[in-house]
């Protein structure tokens, strides 16, 4: 098959789009054969790229752990699947990902995709709905009526943020630079805040939520923002500041197949839509990778 690899450890310079074995799923997987792949710009650095579970070199490496495409394959152990199903999620960060023609995958981290999503809106979904889910309901603990931060709205796990905390039925406030505004207000944002130009304390008051995609100084500053009982969660770093009477979380999103139901359900019914800012072909991985880097809005996802 032809897949994207990558060496030796490096950038995306170095990712070579060549034949590659064919995967072998094992005892719970299922080999699906990949219409579209998803990714994250610093996937390179992190470790699993580079070392299985056990510290082993695991060289070359195949990227993009978002995938949408169709089971080929399913082994002893699976449920839930069977051959022909159109699925969309998520491969384990310490295994191969979905930049390749097939891919194996544990059935337990895929879910059936909506029939009204195409392969491309679907790999876009996985990563940034998961993130922007767990960070909202499950560390948050976001209720209908509260109100929440979004920071980096415009972001792809921003943009499903805006999206779901406003389907929850919370006051939306997002922010971001000043071009961001209308995407924001668009996907359902009741205020925005431009970070360039208003003060952020000022525009915002107090709220039960903030959740940051940003970090750096914005991250410390948004403790004040945060009600007594609430909380500040980050996907950047650690808050370096707890807010008074809250909490500080930060988290690494984690595969989850009763969310990505969740998220399917939602996007089914045009509830949610992932951004899709630019589609490349499998062999221009190291283009799209590039084209992420400079600030594509969007998600952008592989065509295989």
């Amino acid at each position: 098959m032809k897949a994207v690899r990558i060496h030796q450890r490096g950038d995306h310079e170095d990712l070579v789009y060549e034949d590659a074995p064919h995967p072998y799923a094992a005892t719970g997987d299922v080999l699906v054969r990949v219409h579209a792949a998803g990714f994250v710009p610093d996937e390179l650095s992190w470790p699993g790229t580079w070392v299985d579970r056990a510290g082993r070199d695991r060289t070359p490496s195949v990227p993009c752990h978002e995938l949408a495409g169709v089971v080929a394959e399913v082994r002893y152990g699976t449920s839930g699947l069977a051959p022909g199903d159109r699925v969309f999620g998520l491969t384990d960060w310490h295994r191969d990902g979905a930049a390749a023609e097939y891919v194996a995958v544990e059935a337990r981290n895929l879910t059936p995709m909506p029939a009204s999503l195409d392969f491309e809106q679907a790999a876009a979904l996985p990563l940034a709905g998961l993130t922007a889910w767990q960070g909202l309901f499950t560390h948050g603990g976001l209720r209908a009526g509260q109100s929440v931060v979004v920071h980096g709205a415009a972001g792809g796990t921003g943009t499903l943020a805006v999206q779901l905390a406003r389907h929850a039925g919370a006051r939306v406030i997002a922010t971001g630079r000043g071009n961001a505004a209308e995407t924001a207000t668009r996907l359902g944002s009741h205020t925005f805040v431009d970070l360039e130009r208003q003060p952020l304390e000022q525009a915002v008051g107090q709220v039960d939520l903030v959740f940051d995609t940003i970090g750096g100084d914005l991250l410390a500053r948004s403790a004040g923002l945060v009600k007594p009982g609430g909380a500040l969660v980050s996907i950047t770093a650690p808050p370096p500041v707890t807010p008074a009477a809250g909490r500080a979380v930060f988290f690494i999103v984690e595969p989850d197949r009763a969310q990505l139901a969740e998220l399917a359900g939602l996007a089914g019914s045009g509830a949610v839509r992932a951004h899709v800012g630019a589609v490349h072909p499998l062999a221009e991985a190291a283009k799209a990778f590039a084209a992420k880097r400079r600030g594509v809005p969007g998600k952008v996802v592989l065509s295989v």
